[in-house]
């Protein structure tokens, strides 16, 4: 049974009257909504979940809403795999059986693995359900009976032998930049080059090994671009509060001008296209998949129109930074040309999560998988949920290491929020006989008074950061708590008051307070710590003998939560020590399940013209190549030139096509860097040229040599060139 005094007195409420103001203000803006729609992006059931899925949405989202439903505010957490699309197939065809195969085993495996990490999804349910599949061909034809798509006819890659259009990703071939024999029709998995099909050196099919031919296919198109000035008054001039790497990617997009894109693909594997003569047709994977956002919340509860079609619905999309354009672009206009619907009012999204200094990649294995370290780290979820939020790529990209997680979590969860927890729930059994002791007044100092006056503004500060989804700030927050505690425990020294029975008699009612506040300022701890770390928080209130109703966010900054008198249980340690020996069998298990799977690319430093990854660079540090002689290097020749033309690349997105003046002639150069740099502001600045790269042909046109690109501290491409102006054509050594 749960007890509680009362929990704030007059003289504590006078003291934070300006705090009690700043809340009431947060509050205010909180309640122009009703109701919350929390959604995080659907993960392909092609393949198990890793932490760098964990720290880019779902752990966010999950701190998010429990900080919601803690303020009783009606709140849906909507999520579930995306069973359709090239991923799956693919899946399916390596190991020999069914698509439904495929998904039916990694829904359940990455159902689990969540569960195992308390992601607390209201719902988490899957795009193969015959009710997500009736809702998808509903949206289609309300779109398509409003006259909102245009049929067009155009030509794709065909497998012959298997009778089949082909998408991007069943086309490998030879990688033009790295001479990868089994990249992709979209993109080199070694150096991480954006391709499109025609770009491939002896291309063939994934299903046959045949090489494919052109065959005329039609599809229904969306015309973004009749969209384009709605969606730059609703995005750009609407949500500047949206985070930078979103807000900038948005923009970059709608500058550049928006197109219209298939929203159907050639298929049997998805959700039919419901229309006479479509037959082998399926919905895009990317029009299927956000309303699954929509089916999932219609599976969930009878009265699902009040959360998608009220405007006073609050909706909010956790995503990863690969799924921006998705998010913010294509499905508002989706919406917006349905309409009815409630428009996302934020994205935060996250950038992504590198693995000891190298981008995650499931298919060499380079991966931490949620499952694994489920069972190698049994009862510590909260660890890790820890260690992903600290450190979470909130602005960059960032990096997880196994000796950083030992360090945190001995040195902050053990050493800090552990050990205060620990010392307090002891020195109460020891020296107040196992019950919450009296706070007397008459006694109390300035420092039992600071304490007191600090709790408030710590709920202010939680408050604030996760409003403003700044999770590392807000998490920083409860642990200065904690920190405090311990200081504030050390300077009062209550087991030196206690030395002998007779100093323990005399000091009695100063180590009450001590022990009084300490514990109300824990109770406060498993409060402010259970967004972030829940089965922390339990095994806090299972010590202090209450209920989670202890953990509803209006008890947040209080200073009587517990009740004077009130016995507690013994002690339990919150954590435990990560030992060294641990650390190396994970970083063996890493390298070993990487030497398993395929090779490890070499790292590229300088990105290749055609490198089209939009947002910063990987913040994490490069290892170096392999050592070459002083001949490898003079066979480059490496040459000043100054850009006199620029032009973006028709139906490229992201490919300028740049006219280099090197001094004896003119060289046309294709470069990937159009999300970044507008053709004009590119007129007059000097390059740092690959001359003797052997030509190329994209899309059409010859591109004669490469421009050498580096990031900048804050992940922006930058020109590699003097810093003075130097004569065309003149030699780089």
């Amino acid at each position: 049974m749960i007890k509680f005094a009362n929990c704030l007195g007059e003289r504590f409420a006078d003291r934070s009257g300006k705090l009690a103001f700043d809340n009431i203000a947060l509050e205010s803006q909180m309640t122009n909504y009703s109701r919350y729609l929390v959604t995080a992006a659907l993960p392909y059931a092609n393949g198990p979940v890793h932490i760098g899925h964990l720290a880019g949405c779902y752990l966010p989202a999950d701190i998010y809403v429990r900080w919601l439903r803690a303020r009783k505010i009606d709140v849906k957490f909507i999520c579930g795999t995306d069973e359709h699309g090239v991923p799956i197939t693919i899946k399916a065809i390596q190991e020999g059986v069914s698509p439904q195969t495929v998904v039916d085993r990694y829904h359940e495996d990455i159902r689990a693995s969540f569960e195992g990490m308390g992601i607390s999804f209201d719902i988490f349910s899957r795009t193969s359900n015959p009710l997500h599949h009736e809702t998808a061909q509903a949206f289609f034809l309300k779109l398509f009976g409003e006259g909102r798509f245009r049929e067009q006819e155009t030509e794709q890659f065909f497998d012959e032998e298997k009778g089949i259009f082909l998408a991007d990703r069943y086309i490998v071939g030879t990688c033009p930049v790295c001479g990868y024999e089994k990249a992709y029709g979209d993109q080199c998995e070694r150096c991480g080059s954006s391709l499109s099909p025609d770009d491939l050196i002896r291309p063939r099919s994934a299903l046959s090994q045949k090489v494919p031919v052109k065959k005329k296919t039609r599809h229904w198109y969306m015309p973004l671009q009749e969209y384009e000035d709605w969606l730059k008054d609703w995005l750009l001039e609407g949500h500047k509060e949206w985070k930078p790497n979103v807000y900038g990617q948005c923009k970059s997009w709608l500058d550049q001008g928006l197109h219209s894109r298939a929203m159907t693909r050639d298929s049997n594997w998805g959700v039919k296209v419901p229309l006479p003569g479509a037959e082998g047709k399926v919905l895009y994977v990317w029009f299927d998949a956000p309303i699954g956002y929509i089916s999932a919340t219609r599976e969930l509860c009878p009265d699902w129109e009040r959360y998608w079609k009220s405007q006073d619905t609050r909706l909010v999309h956790f995503i990863g930074k690969d799924n921006i354009v998705f998010h913010c672009i294509i499905f508002p206009a989706m919406l917006k040309a349905h309409g009815g619907y409630v428009l996302p009012d934020n994205v935060p999204a996250n950038e992504f999560l590198n693995i000891e200094g190298e981008k995650v990649s499931t298919s060499r294995n380079w991966a931490v998988w949620v499952k694994d370290y489920l069972e190698d780290f049994e009862g510590q979820q909260d660890v890790l949920r820890y260690v992903l939020c600290s450190t979470a790529p909130e602005t960059k990209d960032n990096d997880f290491t196994w000796k950083d997680f030992q360090d945190r979590n001995n040195g902050e969860l053990v050493a800090t929020l552990g050990n205060f927890v620990n010392r307090t729930m002891v020195l109460m059994h020891k020296l107040c006989s196992g019950k919450v002791p009296p706070f007397h007044e008459s006694v109390a100092d300035g420092l039992d008074r600071k304490i007191l006056d600090s709790l408030p503004a710590f709920r202010q500060k939680v408050d604030g950061n996760l409003e403003q989804f700044h999770f590392r700030e807000a998490l920083s927050s409860v642990m200065e708590l904690a920190r405090d505690g311990n200081k504030y425990l050390q300077e009062k020294e209550p087991w030196i008051l206690a030395r002998t029975p007779e100093d323990q008699a005399a000091n009695q009612t100063q180590i009450d307070n001590c022990i009084h506040l300490c514990l109300q300022l824990s109770a406060n701890l498993a409060i402010l710590i259970h967004p972030f770390l829940p089965f922390t928080a339990r095994k806090m209130c299972h010590m202090m003998k209450v209920t989670d109703r202890m953990l509803e966010w209006e008890h947040a900054g209080k200073s009587r939560l517990l009740s004077v008198g009130y016995s507690l249980r013994p002690p339990e340690l919150l954590f435990r020590k990560v030992e060294d020996e641990e650390v190396a069998a994970q970083l063996s298990k890493l390298h070993s399940g990487r030497a398993a799977g395929q090779p490890s690319p070499e790292p590229i430093k300088i990105l290749p013209m055609e490198d089209t990854t939009p947002g910063p660079a990987a913040s994490a540090p490069q290892e170096s190549k392999p050592l070459i002689q002083f001949e490898d290097f003079a066979k480059l020749d490496l040459r000043i030139g100054t850009i006199t033309e620029a032009i973006k690349l028709e139906k490229a997105d992201k490919l300028l096509q740049l006219t280099v003046d090197i001094g004896s002639e003119k060289r046309t150069v294709l470069s990937g860097i159009a999300i970044q740099y507008k053709p004009e502001d590119l007129i007059g600045r000097q390059v740092t040229l690959v001359a003797n790269l052997a030509p190329r042909k994209m899309r059409g046109v010859e591109s004669q040599g490469m421009v050498l690109m580096a990031h900048d501290r804050d992940g922006k491409l930058v020109f590699l060139a003097s810093a003075e102006p130097v004569r065309e054509g003149s030699p780089v050594s």
